[in-house]
């Protein structure tokens, strides 16, 4: 899960950046309306923590510049503005989730967490897939039972293409959400970790359509 914090106090972005990584949510930053609407029309991103209060212009302003381009991308509004008012105002607006400031990190995550699964439309944070259950929340998974040991990114490939059985997502995209614009990305990556994850779970279960990129076999 890929997500894009526009909060501009260095200190809280950084917090959020940082704890996010902690629950193996992959966090860019940047700190102004111009910048997060610039981000947000050139990459793809699983949801916005949005802060309100930003140096050039409101958060509102960028949500309803998202919803006026038709972006259904998630957003959780962040702000010490938590009047009622404020809140229909948010939501209204076209924000998904609102949570006042101060916050707890830990519930910023859940938060992300859940409107991840109502992106997707998927009920709980467990998926059964085959014989393979994935528990998003708790970052574990296992295989007839057994505990399967993956890696942060092993598991974050996994989670996207179960997610979705039979959707092709292309080395790009996969990229995209595993890796922020700070991390460099090495040519092989997804093919190393695509490998490994055969290895551990059954060569025939992640499809490579060639050319194009893999799928998790229906």
């Amino acid at each position: 899960m890929r997500v894009l914090v526009v909060e501009d106090d260095a200190v809280l972005q950084n917090g959020l950046t940082v704890g996010l990584g902690i629950h193996g949510i992959s966090a860019d930053a940047v700190g102004t309306c111009a910048d997060a609407l610039a981000a947000l029309a050139t990459t793809t991103f699983d949801g916005v923590v949005l802060d309100v209060m930003l140096p050039d212009g409101s958060g509102f302003d960028v949500l309803r510049e998202l919803r006026q381009r038709n972006d259904t991308v998630p957003v959780l509004l962040l702000t010490a503005r938590d009047s009622v008012a404020d809140r229909i105002r948010g939501l209204d607006d076209g924000a998904d989730d609102y949570l006042g400031k101060p916050f707890d990190l830990d519930e910023v995550a859940a938060r992300l967490r859940a409107l991840r699964r109502r992106a997707v439309g998927r009920a709980t944070p467990v998926i059964v897939w085959h014989d393979i259950e994935l528990d998003a929340e708790r970052r574990s998974a296992t295989k007839s039972g057994q505990v399967l040991n993956l890696s942060r990114r092993e598991f974050a490939i996994l989670l996207a293409l179960v997610e979705r059985p039979g959707i092709i997502h292309s080395k790009g995209d996969l990229e995209t959400s595993l890796y922020g614009w700070q991390e460099e990305i090495e040519s092989n990556a997804v093919e190393v970790h695509i490998h490994h994850l055969r290895a551990k779970i059954g060569r025939d279960r992640i499809e490579t359509v060639r050319g194009v990129g893999y799928r998790a076999k229906t």
